[in-house]
């Protein structure tokens, strides 16, 4: 079946079947270019600055000479630990040029799981803003960190604006708690406006590197246990860049050569933003609007009132908060040619809203950090919502695996399994874990539950571990989800399996409602109108809010733990 490659056929005209993964030795080659090439457009705006290519190409290579300054070796783990600031994209560009390999961390880890990854990654250096260095502080004497570089948020600002942003963030609104790193007893801590500078005038020794030297560590992972670092290869995310450029290009081509405005409000340490909004943004000489706090939903709405936006990525949970925001739905959405979902299954409620405010149809992907991330997309001349995840992209091939790793033919529920040149070299330090994801063959197994039809697109049934098993019926709480989000009184919802003496577990639903009268009878009686008797939720819990992911993403397996549940 995967030898037939029915997708291919399905192409909107002008996307190839392959692309030339030797057109970049490294990610490095595929960045100095652009840097040459979009000298003298802006690469980045943030808090109404704007960067160009030309800035960011001058401030990266100074950082890259002053890391290299350090005497780290090639392939030094150095940690990035910040919110969506220019820092943050200068240092993603300053690592890789100088040949080491980017650690992404969420900047909102406990001390306990910033450790973890420090330790895992075995991360010599890391950058990291000040709101977060106190986390740090509780850890890093017990990490191999020797060298740490400390970011404000107003560094890169001009002017005055700088100073006076940092005064307001630490002390107006008190955003940077009291902090104290060791300075000493092996440990260095150098400001980031220090490094700039001191790399200036520093040598840099642009590095050999190849196709299969490793880019990024990018954990993932942290449901099944402990954060496992996916080891992404320069050849990984150079394919997934030339895929996804591959794929987009037949519709932003009809912008012609204008420079493209991308909202950057997934944060850059999640591989979606990373790849979507950065790698792809700098291959295509874009301008990356970032959003530091995306949740600060009146400050986000402020920020885009300022520009025309061509290309819009985001989960489901953020476009959803956008489209019933009054403010949102005044800005002039005229120039939004994609809108890219991915991260979490896009709900129908939220497309069809979505898609009626701005006339943009929401465009879904696939992929996760094993893959940098993208496997599968819509056509981009998708004109709707159609609940499926798309078609493999170039050089890609998705095959529905039983539980014995044998192909399943058109029609057949299995695991989702993608094999192509995104695809990941392996877990960090754990082949173990390596050897229960990848086949022989070379697919990479998801974990997710789909279905392909004849024409190769692929749809999800659902995680493996979320199924709901009721009285021997398998329920898929996406199934659930997406009938209940369409009830005009709800906001958003979750749905897990809990234990039920009679029919072995049942539909439990948590719900976060827009119409404040809506009752647990109302949605009960609308289920039943919608869902067959054993896919009804037997319990309705209303709540405030849902527990999230720092992407957006529900997390149902905290609502499964039934001490948070009661």
């Amino acid at each position: 079946m995967t030898s037939s490659k029915p997708w291919l056929a399905h192409y909107e005209a002008g996307v190839p079947a392959e692309i030339n993964t030797a057109e970049y030795a490294s990610l490095v080659d595929l960045l100095d270019q652009s840097f040459k090439q979009y000298a003298k457009r802006d690469m980045a705006a943030f808090m109404g600055a704007h960067f160009t290519y030309e800035q960011v190409d001058d401030q990266s290579r100074a950082m890259a000479a002053w890391l290299q300054s350090l005497g780290l070796a090639k392939g030094a783990r150095v940690a990035l630990m910040m919110p969506n600031v220019p820092q943050y994209v200068v240092a993603i560009a300053a690592v890789l040029r100088a040949g080491y390999v980017v650690v992404n961390v969420n900047p909102l880890y406990t001390p306990r799981e910033l450790e973890h990854q420090l330790k895992d990654s075995g991360a010599e250096a890391i950058v990291i803003l000040e709101n977060f260095a106190t986390t740090l502080q509780e850890v890093v004497k017990r990490t191999a960190v020797k060298h740490i570089v400390v970011a404000a948020m107003g560094d890169m600002l001009p002017g005055l604006k700088g100073p006076l942003v940092n005064f307001v963030v630490r002390h107006v609104k008190k955003m940077v708690p009291a902090y104290s790193l060791p300075n000493g007893g092996g440990i260095k801590v150098t400001p980031f406006k220090q490094v700039l500078s001191q790399g200036s005038s520093a040598k840099y020794a642009r590095p050999s590197l190849r196709p299969d030297d490793i880019a990024f560590l990018q954990y993932t992972g942290g449901t099944t246990g402990v954060s496992k670092g996916a080891t992404l290869l320069h050849s990984n995310i150079v394919a997934n860049i030339l895929q996804c450029e591959a794929w987009f290009k037949p519709e932003l081509g009809k912008l012609g050569n204008q420079p493209l405005t991308v909202v950057c409000a997934l944060p850059l340490y999640h591989i979606f933003a990373l790849t979507a909004c950065y790698m792809v943004g700098a291959r295509m000489g874009s301008m990356n609007i970032l959003i530091a706090n995306p949740r600060d939903i009146p400050g986000f709405v402020k920020t885009l009132k300022n520009y025309k936006v061509n290309q819009f990525p985001a989960v489901n949970t953020l476009y959803n908060a956008l489209a019933n925001d009054p403010e949102f739905a005044k800005l002039d959405f005229s120039g939004l040619k994609v809108s890219n979902g991915g991260g979490m299954a896009v709900q129908q409620a939220t497309a069809e809203k979505w898609q009626k405010l701005t006339g943009c149809p929401i465009v879904e992907g696939y992929g996760l950090s094993e893959t940098s991330p993208v496997a599968t997309v819509n056509r981009m001349d998708n004109k709707g919502f159609n609940g499926a995840i798309g078609l493999p992209l170039p050089s890609t091939e998705v095959a529905i695996l039983d539980d014995d790793g044998n192909h399943l033919p058109i029609g057949g529920v299995g695991e989702i399994s993608i094999r192509g040149p995104q695809v990941m070299a392996g877990y960090w330090n754990r082949p173990d874990e390596t050897a229960k994801v990848m086949t022989s063959d070379g697919f990479f197994r998801t974990g997710d539950i789909g279905v392909m039809d004849e024409t190769g697109l692929v749809k999800i049934v659902d995680r493996k571990k979320d199924m709901i098993l009721v009285s021997g019926f398998n329920v898929y709480p996406n199934e659930v989800e997406q009938v209940v989000n369409m009830h005009p009184g709800v906001l958003e919802c979750a749905a897990v399996g809990v234990p039920d003496s009679k029919s072995g577990e049942a539909v439990k639903l948590f719900v976060v409602r827009k119409d404040t009268t809506l009752t647990e009878e109302q949605l009960k009686a609308y289920c039943h109108e919608q869902l067959t008797g054993y896919k009804c939720p037997k319990h309705i819990e209303f709540r405030t809010d849902l527990p999230k992911t720092n992407v957006g993403k529900i997390l149902r397996r905290e609502l499964r733990d039934e001490k948070k549940a009661a």
